[in-house]
């Protein structure tokens, strides 16, 4: 019987795979437990840590409000269990369409406003 060397081979001559293949594997696994591990959320957030979400009275604007101030004059906080907390949410899309008036009621918003 006869032995094969291996003496003068690659680590990727014995595994394979080019060493390109596996090092963005690992890579892509990395970031994949960094990002699970971290709790980062791969879509983007509505506001910043430390803000909360506002929207105008009567048009679909917003904008984001450090956590311990008041809203704005002309803002107020979105209704509760009814706030966006990542871009293109169920939240999101339907304030696209709606606001609140000056009473407080939910009103829909005319296109282009």
């Amino acid at each position: 019987m006869y032995r094969i060397s291996r003496l003068g081979r690659g680590a990727s001559a014995r595994s394979g795979r080019p060493p390109s293949r596996s090092a963005v594997g690992l890579a892509l696994a990395s970031v994949t437990v960094a990002a699970l591990t971290t709790g980062c959320s791969l879509e983007d957030a509505i506001c910043g840590g430390g803000e909360y979400p506002v929207m105008t009275i009567g048009s679909t604007g917003s904008a984001c409000v450090p956590d311990d101030e008041d809203p704005p004059k002309g803002y107020v906080r979105y209704p509760k269990g009814k706030v966006p907390e990542h871009v293109d949410d169920k939240w999101d899309k339907y304030w696209r369409t709606h606001s609140v008036d000056k009473d407080g009621r939910i009103i829909e918003v005319p296109a282009g406003s």
